[in-house]
Formats: C-alpha cells, sequence, structure tokens
C-alpha cells in the first residue's frame, strides 16, 4: 500500500524529514510513500480526521487541538524528530546578556503563520513573572513581512526561523538576541495519526519509524552543507552556503533528537505553554496522546545510520514530489 504523508508547511527545522525523503529512507525500510503538502498549517489535521491522509508529521500542538476541539478524531504522536523550539528572536542592534524582561518597551513581531511560538514565548516570559500582555506586539504579519519591518527600522524584535534568521544576519540587518531552543526540550515536530490507523497499519509505521531514526542517526553526523546538499530541492530559493549555515545552527542548538523517541518532559512543557497561553484547556494526558511502543521496538533493532547510497547514478537528488505545489 501507499502511505499519505504529509507535512504541516515548509521549513528548514523539517530537514530530516526531507532528507528522509531524498535519500529515500522509506523505500529502504520497504515502504511506498506519497509526500503532500496541507492546504495551511491550520488544516493539516483535517485530512486525517476525514481518511485522506494516512500519517502527518507537524507539532504536537496540533495533536492535542484537534483531540480537544473533535473527541472523534483520536490522533496520536508515535514519533519525534524536532525536540527544541527553533525559533530565534532577532533586534535590530547587537545585545549582550539578553533577558525577557529586554522586550519591555520594545515593538515585537511574533510569527503569525502558526501558533507555538508565541504560546512557547508567551509562557517563558511569565515565568519570568513579566505579562505578555503588555507588550507591544505585532502579531499579523507574516515573517518575511517582520523580517521586512526590521530591516526598515518600524520594529525593534522579529520573532523568525530559518532562513530569514541567516538572510538577515548577512545583510548585517538582524542580530540573534535569543534562541528559543535554550527553554529545554520542547516537543515541536513529530509524526502523528489516528490511533484507529495505527493499531491496523503497524508494520508500516514502525518501517517509517526505522526509517527517520536511520535519517536521525545521519543528520547527527553529517555537517549543514551536506545536509543541504541533499535537502536543497525543497528550498529552491535559498542560497546553498545560507541553508548550510541555517542548519549548522539548528544543529549546534541540538534542535534535533537523537533517536524518535517523544519524552514526557518535552510534551509537558509544551503541553503547559499551550495551556498558559490560553489555546487549549488542558490537553491531552502523555499516555494517551503519545505512542512510543513504535520507536521504542525500532531503537531495540540498532538500524544503521542512513547512508548515501540512495543517490542516483546522474548526481543529483530524487525530485521532491509535489514540490511545485
Amino acid at each position: 500500500m501507499t502511505i499519505v504523508l504529509q507535512e504541516t508547511l515548509r521549513a528548514v527545522f523539517y530537514a530530516p524529514f526531507y532528507a528522509a525523503l531524498a535519500l529515500d529512507a522509506y523505500g529502504e525500510e520497504g515502504v511506498e510513500v506519497r509526500h503532500v503538502r496541507a492546504p495551511t498549517p491550520a488544516q493539516a489535521a483535517r485530512g486525517l480526521c476525514d481518511g485522506s491522509i494516512d500519517v502527518g508529521w507537524g507539532g504536537p500542538m496540533r495533536v492535542m487541538l484537534t483531540n480537544e476541539n473533535d473527541p472523534n478524531c483520536d490522533l496520536v504522536c508515535f514519533c519525534e524528530v524536532v525536540t527544541r523550539d527553533p525559533f530565534f528572536l532577532l533586534g535590530s542592534a547587537p545585545r549582550t546578556n539578553f533577558k525577557l524582561a529586554d522586550l519591555t518597551g520594545r515593538r515585537l513581531a511574533t510569527v503569525s503563520e502558526v501558533p507555538t511560538p508565541w504560546m512557547c514565548l508567551q509562557a517563558d516570559l511569565r515565568r519570568d513573572g513579566l505579562d505578555p500582555a503588555k507588550l507591544e506586539r505585532v502579531s499579523d504579519r507574516s515573517m518575511s513581512m517582520s523580517a521586512a519591518l526590521l530591516r526598515r527600522g518600524e520594529i525593534d524584535v522579529v520573532q523568525l526561523f530559518q532562513p530569514f534568521v541567516e538572510e538577515l544576519v548577512e545583510e548585517g540587518a538582524g542580530h540573534i538576541w535569543y534562541a528559543a531552543a535554550a527553554r529545554g526540550p520542547t516537543s515541536y515536530t513529530c509524526l502523528y495519526g489516528r490511533r484507529s490507523w495505527l493499531a491496523g497499519h503497524r508494520d508500516e509505521c514502525r518501517r517509517m519509524v526505522r526509517a527517520l531514526y536511520r535519517t536521525l542517526r545521519w543528520v547527527g553526523v553529517a555537517s549543514g552543507a551536506e545536509i543541504a546538499d541533499v535537502v536543497a530541492a525543497y528550498f529552491p530559493d535559498v542560497p546553498h552556503e545560507r541553508l548550510g549555515k541555517a542548519l549548522d545552527r539548528y544543529k549546534a542548538l541540538s534542535i534535533w533528537g537523537r533517536d524518535p523517541i517523544l519524552p514526557r518532559s518535552g510534551f509537558e512543557r509544551l503541553r503547559a505553554s499551550l495551556v498558559s497561553g490560553g489555546l487549549i484547556a488542558q490537553g491531552g494526558r502523555f499516555e494517551a496522546t503519545v505512542d512510543n511502543t513504535l520507536a521504542e521496538a525500532v531503537i531495540a533493532e540498532d538500524p544503521p545510520a542512513l547512508t548515501l547510497g540512495s543517490r542516483p547514478k546522474d548526481g543529483g537528488w530524487r525530485r521532491p514530489p509535489g514540490l511545485l505545489s
């Protein structure tokens, strides 16, 4: 059978997922995958609930939110890949010894495309005794628009992910004040699907988890430039050197896990952030929302790291499905 695998949005911090596709990691494990993109991040879970999508990759946030709003859609997380917050705060001027209190009195543009970055940031502000509602915040601009506002001096600080970060740093228009990865393990991206569907496709899902585990092992030893070589086709508008630097920065921050286990600590930190920000009322219990049994089984098998052996003979990487969609 062919498994329909959906990404939430195009993002550099999803690099291991793109590497698994480009290197045919799923094919090596005997699984046929058809890669598609969600119409919008907000609609990412809809296809899983109606059965048009088999497996998604995206945030446990989406799983908790969907299950709370639709108890009949029994989504479950089963393979973590992004284990820390991949967003940054950049200011218009250099700043050392940054503290979140330094945002007070400054114009801040936060991410509008998805809710998790702000949920995490506002939770950290509350932790430090600050009131997020008192910030002078622009919350309705895209990341590309926010970057432009910073360049023009119309705001003081922006919340962004890669490759916007490297682009602004290269230009001298932005300076990294804070990497949200510093907040500690925060479950950010995993594979997820309906528990009822997983029950009937355990072997295929185990093979998918095995493919991603092997990919994570390769990512763990590869350089940013080497990863960029593999995933570049997914980012045709990003210069290769910039993409490599973005990936190296993420590696230095331990954005990607070493294995596919989704830890309770990362789950609870994320859940608490979503609750404190009012996105969800409670969120599901860890045991009801996360299934680590496939990850545990794959780790016990101790598969080798993925290699570059899937590179086509013509020297080019396999063209990503749906790249132009």
